[in-house]
C-alpha cells in the first residue's frame, strides 16, 4: 500500500513538474482543456434533441462554447503591444482607444453569440468590460461597457435596460477596482470572485427592472446559473492570462536589472583595477643592505591590496602593505587615498602618528563598510632597527636566532573609529633575519582540507629558509596561483638582512 501510494505522488509531482516548467505550457494545457471542451459542447448541442439535457444545461454547454472562443481571443489580445503597455502602466490615448474597442467587441460578440432563453439573452456580453475595467481602469472599462451595452440595448427585449446597464456598471466598477487596488490587477481569486457577483447583479437588476416580474423570475431561475458559471470561467482564463503575463514582464524586468546591475559591476571592477594598478610600484624596489623579493597577482574581480617601500631619508625608508575592505570600486579610492596621504606625510610624521592622521581623515567620511588594515614602518637602515605600527593587519613572520615568530600587531583597523591610539613597536633586525609580509589572499590561497593557510606558509618558509628571498618567492608564488582567476590580490614580500 505504501510503495502504491509513494508511486502515486510521484506520478503527481512529475505531472505538476510538466504543467508547471514553463510560462507558456500552462496557458497551453488551458487551451487544449478549453478547446476539448468546446468541442464537446457543440457536439452535444448538436445531439442535444437525443441527450437528456435540460434547457439549463443546454444553456450553459452553449455559453461555455462561446466562452471557449472568447479565450482564443483572449491570448491574441494579450500578446498585443498597447495591452503590455497598459499593464506596464504606460497609459496613452491611442491604447485607450484601441483596448476600448476591442473590449467592446468582445463584449458585442458576447451578446451576438448567446441563446435566446425566454425572450431574454443568456450570454457572456458583461466579460469583455469587466477585464476591461480590471485592467485598464474606469475609462477602459466604461468605454467598453458604453459598447456593449449600447449594442445589448439596440436589440430590444423586455429585459434590454437592465442587461445594458449591468454591461455599463461591470466595466466601471472593475475600472473602480483598479483605482483602489493601486492600478494594479487584482489577481485571479479576486477577478473571479468579482465576475461572480457582478453577473448575481445582473440578475438583481433584471428582477427590479425588467417587466412582467413573472417572466423576469422564469428567465432569471433559468439563466442565472449558466452566466455566472460561464462568466466565472471566462474571468478565470482571462485572470489566468493575465497573471502569466505579469509574471513574465516581472521576470523580464528582473533579468534587465540583473544585467544592468552586472555590466555596472563590470565597469566597476574595470575601473578599480586600472585605479589599484596606476598606483603599484611601477619598478622594482629596492632597499640598500637588505635583499628584497616579492610577488604581486591582482585580484581577478575585486582587488584593494597596495604596498610599497618609500624613500624617507638617506638611511631611512618606510614599508607599507595593507589591504582594504568593501566594494571593488570605493575600496580602490579608498586605496589610492590612503597611499597618497602616506606618500606625502610619512618624512614628517612617526609611524604611530602617521597612522593616526591617516584613519583621522577616512574614518569621517567613509561607509561602515569600508575598513582599511594596515602594516607601516620605518626601517632605519643603519642600526637595522624596524618601528611600525600593525592596524589589524596580518602580522609579518620574523626568522631570528632560528624561529619562526609573528610581530605584534593591533586588533583596530582603520575607517571604524576616530582617534584611535595604536601602539608602536621596536624590533632589531640583525644580519640573516628575514621578514616576510604578507595579505589575507594569500593565506586563503594555500589553505588545504586539512591545514590552514598560515600554517602551509610557516612550513614553506621553515622547509625553504636557506634559500635566497628571491627563489622563496618563487616557490610561495608557484603553491598560490591556481589555474583559475584569483577572488582576492595576493601579496607578499620577502626582505632578508645582509
Amino acid at each position: 500500500m505504501g510503495i502504491m501510494m509513494s508511486s502515486i505522488k510521484k506520478r503527481f509531482i512529475r505531472f505538476k513538474e510538466i504543467v508547471q516548467g514553463d510560462d507558456e505550457v500552462p496557458i497551453m494545457y488551458i487551451h487544449a482543456i478549453m478547446a476539448i471542451v468546446g468541442s464537446v459542447s457543440v457536439l452535444l448541442i448538436l445531439e442535444f434533441k437525443e441527450l437528456p439535457l435540460s434547457s439549463v444545461q443546454h444553456t450553459l454547454l452553449v455559453l461555455v462554447e462561446k466562452t471557449c472562443v472568447i479565450v482564443v481571443i483572449a491570448y491574441v489580445v494579450s500578446r498585443l503591444s498597447c495591452f503590455t503597455e497598459i499593464l506596464e502602466g504606460k497609459l496613452t490615448m491611442k491604447n485607450h482607444v484601441i483596448l476600448i474597442i476591442i473590449f467592446g467587441a468582445i463584449s458585442i460578440f458576447g451578446t451576438y453569440s448567446g441563446i435566446e432563453v425566454l425572450g431574454a439573452m443568456a450570454n457572456v456580453r458583461d466579460l469583455g468590460p469587466m477585464v476591461a475595467g480590471l485592467v485598464g481602469g474606469p475609462v477602459i472599462g466604461l468605454g467598453a461597457g458604453i459598447i456593449g451595452g449600447l449594442y445589448r440595448l439596440s436589440l430590444g427585449g423586455f429585459t434590454a435596460v437592465p442587461c445594458a446597464l449591468s454591461t455599463i456598471l461591470s466595466g466601471l466598477l472593475a475600472g473602480l477596482i483598479y483605482i483602489i487596488n493601486k492600478r494594479q490587477f487584482v489577481g485571479i481569486y479576486w477577478a473571479v470572485l468579482f465576475a461572480i457577483l457582478m453577473e448575481s447583479l445582473h440578475m438583481l437588476l433584471t428582477l427590479a427592472l425588467a417587466r412582467p416580474y413573472s417572466q423576469a423570475l422564469l428567465v432569471v431561475n433559468e439563466v442565472s446559473m449558466p452566466m455566472i458559471f460561464s462568466n466565472a470561467l471566462g474571468m478565470f482564463i482571462f485572470a489566468f492570462i493575465i497573471s502569466n503575463l505579469l509574471r513574465e514582464r516581472k521576470v523580464i524586468m528582473e533579468r534587465d536589472l540583473y544585467h544592468n546591475e552586472l555590466e555596472r559591476k563590470k565597469h566597476e571592477i574595470k575601473v578599480a583595477s586600472k585605479i589599484q594598478r596606476s598606483f603599484l610600484p611601477s619598478k622594482e624596489l629596492f632597499i640598500p643592505g637588505f635583499d628584497l623579493a616579492l610577488f604581486n597577482i591582482p585580484a581577478s574581480d575585486r582587488g584593494g591590496d597596495f604596498y610599497d617601500v618609500i624613500p624617507l631619508a638617506e638611511d631611512r625608508v618606510g614599508l607599507v602593505i595593507a589591504d582594504v575592505y568593501g566594494e571593488s570600486y570605493p575600496a580602490s579610492l579608498l586605496m589610492a587615498l590612503s597611499r597618497t596621504i602616506i606618500k606625502a606625510e610619512a618624512k614628517n610624521k612617526t609611524p604611530q602618528s602617521l597612522i593616526k592622521y591617516l584613519n583621522n581623515l577616512i574614518a569621517v567620511d567613509i561607509k561602515p563598510e569600508l575598513f582599511i588594515t594596515i602594516l607601516y614602518g620605518e626601517l632605519d637602515l643603519k642600526n637595522h632597527i624596524f618601528t611600525y605600527v600593525n592596524a589589524s593587519h596580518n602580522p609579518p613572520l620574523i626568522f631570528k636566532n632560528n624561529r619562526l615568530d609573528e610581530l605584534e600587531k593591533d586588533d583596530r583597523s582603520l575607517g571604524r573609529l576616530e582617534d584611535i591610539q595604536l601602539k608602536e613597536y621596536k624590533i632589531k633586525i640583525n644580519s640573516g633575519d628575514i621578514l616576510i609580509f604578507y595579505t589575507d589572499g594569500v593565506i586563503k590561497s594555500l589553505e588545504t582540507t586539512e591545514k590552514s593557510g598560515f600554517e602551509v606558509l610557516r612550513n614553506m618558509i621553515i622547509e625553504n629558509i636557506e634559500l635566497s628571498p628571491s627563489i622563496l618567492v618563487e616557490k610561495i608564488r608557484f603553491r598560490v596561483v591556481s589555474p583559475g582567476e584569483n577572488s582576492d590580490d595576493l601579496v607578499l614580500a620577502v626582505l632578508k638582512a645582509g
